[in-house]
């Protein structure tokens, strides 16, 4: 294939194919077409795709009916522009289909590119937003960790305002997971991390986690109250487990993912505090305006690298072109991919 796009059947995200692309594709005035480079794949593109449709992930890349494009973050590059102010050559770092080629319509602002294509227009500014980005040596860190560490950041700046003794995570293997509880320990919060059995024993081998408990066990926990819970799982019946077993105790609920995507729904939880979703763009907009955006970028910078000096068990495994790809995707999906473990994609 000269071009590719992977697209994704909404309804079952298991299931996928390639289409063919044509990066020569004549260019409208104002469009661009980037060649992608390299981006990260992790458990939160899941989540794009399982929130696809309430949130407007799809929205970002259109595909044909039924089918969907999942967003991905990393680089790319400008190879053929009628766009005046992204020339040929222009690297950007940011939001990106899992393609070889994608158009965008780009502008350029104060600090960055705007992606300012109609359909796009209504969807969070975060993820329209891009940065221009020369080669270096961090860039697989950067795609892996910047966008999940952001969450991680951004969560653990909102429980902070909160006086708690105990924070609770589903999902404890997850990237962003990781983060908040690496985070939340520095403040003097204990952390207990829910988990599937298999990831029990080297999750606990981290640090970064005061208990790593499975899921069946949630019952027998007790927990120094205030207590708080984010949801990266997205499993109703963890949601109630965690509630009842905590009760008055449990003071913040938040849900940010849905790694176990297959398993949403089921009873609805009725004890404790009701769950509220954490949405990142919003808490963005709310800290730029309060440090403003230079300000943001500073602390976020001193924390991501301090998380990643602080945490030298994470390595990184590379993977090429189309076929790699859609493997290390069915891994992604299935939820067999390490939790010590980062993957980085280029497409060719």
């Amino acid at each position: 294939m000269r071009g590719w796009d992977l697209l994704v059947d909404r309804l079952n995200l298991r299931k996928t194919r390639f289409a063919p692309s044509d990066p020569e594709v004549p260019l409208a005035e104002g469009e661009a077409m980037l060649v992608v480079e390299s981006f990260a794949l992790t458990a939160n593109n899941v989540t794009y795709g399982a929130v696809g449709d309430q949130i407007g992930y799809w929205k970002f890349f259109p595909a044909p009916e039924g089918l969907g494009r999942i967003p991905v973050w990393g680089f790319a590059r400008v190879v053929r522009s009628k766009a005046p102010e992204a020339p040929e050559g222009l690297r950007l770092f940011g939001y990106w289909p899992m393609s070889s080629h994608t158009v965008a319509r780009l502008e350029r602002r104060p600090v960055g590119y705007v992606e300012v294509s109609a359909h796009r227009a209504e969807l969070p500014p975060t993820y329209n937003a891009y940065q221009v980005a020369e080669p270096a040596a961090d860039d697989d860190w950067r795609s892996l960790l910047r966008p999940l560490f952001m969450t991680s950041f951004l969560l653990d700046d909102q429980l902070s305002e909160t006086p708690l003794k105990t924070l609770v995570l589903s999902s404890a293997s997850s990237k962003t997971a990781m983060g908040l509880a690496w985070l939340a320990r520095k403040r003097g919060v204990k952390v207990i991390g829910l988990t599937s059995p298999g990831h029990v024993e080297l999750l606990s081998g981290l640090g970064l986690y005061d208990q790593v408990v499975p899921y069946d066990a949630i019952g027998g926990l007790t927990a120094e109250a205030p207590v708080a819970y984010v949801d990266f799982a997205g499993r109703s019946a963890v949601t109630c487990d965690v509630h009842e077993t905590f009760g008055e105790a449990l003071i913040v609920s938040l849900v940010v993912g849905v790694t176990h995507w297959e398993a949403r729904g089921g009873p609805p939880q009725t004890v404790g505090p009701a769950q509220v979703f954490f949405f990142a763009p919003d808490r963005i907009r709310q800290r730029m305006k309060d440090w403003g955006g230079a300000e943001l970028d500073l602390r976020f910078a001193a924390g991501l690298k301090d998380f990643i000096a602080g945490n030298p068990w994470l390595s990184l495994k590379h993977h090429t072109g189309p076929d790699a790809l859609q493997a290390l995707y069915g891994d992604v999906v299935a939820g067999k991919v390490s939790p010590d473990e980062g993957h980085i994609v280029r497409p060719a």
